[in-house]
């Protein structure tokens, strides 16, 4: 469902939004196509964020239970 809405824009956005749009679109339909746009990229940004914190939570734990794995390992035979 759609809703109408007002909003105010200086006149050189006005003209970058008739420009962009083009013919082909209306400004309505380009606005919700860009603030859509917006929207899911601060989400994704957000949900990386997210993701960036677990792992630097974990790194610590993570990175000595490595550390503890290479130390089962069989020495690397030399070149002869």
């Amino acid at each position: 469902m759609k809703q109408k809405t007002s909003i105010t824009l200086s006149d050189d956005v006005l003209r970058d939004l008739a420009e962009q749009a083009g013919s082909g679109d209306s400004r309505s339909a380009y606005i919700e196509r860009v603030l859509r746009r917006h929207f899911r990229q601060r989400r994704r940004a957000a949900e990386q964020a997210r993701d960036v914190e677990r792992i630097d939570a974990a790194a610590e734990r993570l990175n000595a239970e490595a550390e503890d794995v290479l130390g089962y390992q069989a020495p690397w035979p030399e070149d002869g």
